[in-house]
């Protein structure tokens, strides 16, 4: 099986251009959490530690209750492609960018921010934005 990848070497993921608010808010916690705040959690416990792929593969596991260790399971889950984090609603509903490092491992950046304003102005970094929540009519 061939094995996709969502993972970005020195990239900024600019929030989506259809983002409701101008600043970096917490996804609200739930009994069940949502993918938000697992995203959230995992990258804003762990900056710089965790691959884009990581923090899929642990958000999968952690909501279908499979070890995220699991390299059989982890094979099989990127062996179709996955949406990667330009879809994630942290950057598309709650102002949170992303860095990803030369190696691929990803930080949150609240949009308000200096650094925010610093990586989007970065000429050495790959820039894209995250996916509009809807589309344009």
């Amino acid at each position: 099986m061939a094995e996709h990848t969502t993972n970005y070497q020195s990239t900024f993921i600019e929030v989506s251009e259809d983002c409701p608010i101008d600043h970096g808010a917490e996804p609200p916690i739930a009994e069940n959490l949502s993918i938000a705040a697992l995203h959230y959690r995992l990258i804003s416990e762990r900056p710089y530690e965790l691959t884009s792929d990581d923090v899929l593969f642990e958000t999968h596991a952690l909501r279908k209750g499979i070890d995220a260790d699991d390299a059989e399971a982890r094979t099989e889950f990127f062996s179709k492609g996955q949406a990667c984090l330009r879809s994630s609603p942290l950057s598309k509903r709650y102002g949170w960018g992303t860095h990803h490092d030369a190696e691929g491992r990803v930080a949150l950046v609240p949009r308000d921010s200096e650094e925010y304003a610093a990586l989007a102005a970065d000429p050495s970094l790959v820039h894209t934005r995250a996916m509009r929540s809807s589309r344009a009519l």
